[in-house]
């Protein structure tokens, strides 16, 4: 490839072929790492800046949950992101395994990731308007992406065809001209690194819902709405999976359990999943996507959270949240009980 062929004069390390050196020593290593030796020389720095390198150690890291939660330190306030990471966690009831990720301005919140990146928005009240920049904690570097704009962020993605990392973005209300592209209600595709405004593509019949963080499966991202507004704009109860493919560019729906309102989705061994949490009997219930062609789901499980071992951590019954996380063929609890974060694995 191009970016590869600017090797120096001098070896990576001496005794060793740069080849071995980059693909089979620095590769390896883990985030932290690769940040530390990026500082130690500058071709050590040139070769772990490539495209090439950060995705290829990117995919041998452990895919892990990310949290953000403010933090004072000193009398400054900061947004703190973290990862959890469940293989530190030896001990099932202690909140062990959280990493520190990025420490930002308490303005800035994370709204989409992918690969390894991670998309912040910060509001500017001067432009009435979102800023939105994305940055690589693996190597600490970050880039604004334009002026400020009035759309919500609905995912980021890899093109495939093309490589090219997007946005999908929402605009809720006109803002110019109802004749020109630029200025519609619908939805836009934006190019991350090109110098062009968002691409207008459309404002499809399933546009009437909200949305949480979406499933990437199978070149296309999923969403299970909140609520979903039906024919005539009627509330719904019966609400399907949203699913945008990423390819042709467009959105239809998929057929969805009947499930209670509280349900959300997540990715489980690559295939779609949805959890609902019953806050009244402590119990989880999970649906899984047995069939994706023809849209066959299964209920898998019917799980009784311990709550009781879990209020020994000085939480309360009455404030609890759960996220479900698919790791290595078991599903992964992360409970926010009170002011503690637990793990529960099944």
């Amino acid at each position: 490839m191009a970016e590869d062929a600017t090797a120096g004069a001098n070896p990576l390390l001496s005794g060793l072929p740069d080849e071995i050196v980059t693909w089979e020593i620095l590769v390896r290593l883990d985030p932290k790492s690769v940040l530390r030796c990026r500082a130690v020389r500058r071709d050590w720095r040139r070769v772990t800046s490539t495209r090439r390198f950060l995705l290829a150690n990117h995919s041998r890291q452990p895919t892990l949950p990310i949290f953000d939660t403010g933090k004072f330190i000193g009398r400054v306030h900061y947004r703190i992101i973290l990862t959890f990471d469940h293989r530190a966690a030896n001990n099932t009831w202690r909140n062990k395994g959280l990493n520190l990720t990025a420490r930002l301005d308490k303005g800035f919140h994370p709204v989409a990731s992918c690969d390894g990146l991670l998309v912040l928005s910060k509001y500017n009240r001067t432009a009435s308007g979102t800023c939105l920049s994305i940055c690589n904690p693996a190597t600490r570097e970050h880039a604004f992406l334009g002026p400020p704009w009035d759309f919500k962020l609905l995912g980021m993605y890899s093109h495939r065809p093309t490589g090219e990392y997007r946005l999908l973005l929402k605009r809720w209300s006109f803002t110019g001209c109802l004749d020109s592209p630029k200025d519609r209600i619908g939805f836009y595709v934006f190019t991350l690194g090109s110098n062009q405004t968002p691409r207008y593509i459309g404002w499809p019949e399933t546009a009437s819902w909200c949305i949480h963080v979406p499933v990437m499966v199978r070149d296309c991202l999923h969403w299970y709405p909140t609520f979903y507004l039906g024919g005539r704009g009627y509330l719904s109860e019966s609400k399907p999976v949203i699913v945008f493919d990423t390819i042709a560019e467009s959105l239809r729906q998929m057929r969805a359990p009947i499930v209670p309102t509280d349900s959300y989705i997540f990715e489980m061994d690559g295939t779609l999943g949805i959890h609902n949490h019953n806050r009244d009997t402590q119990v989880m219930d999970i649906w899984v996507l047995q069939n994706y062609e023809r849209e066959i789901w299964d209920f898998k499980y019917h799980i009784k959270l311990p709550f009781t071992e879990m209020s020994t951590f000085g939480g309360s019954d009455e404030h609890w949240d759960v996220d479900v996380v698919s790791r290595d063929g078991d599903l992964l609890f992360l409970v926010s009980f009170g002011r503690c974060l637990l793990h529960v694995a099944n």
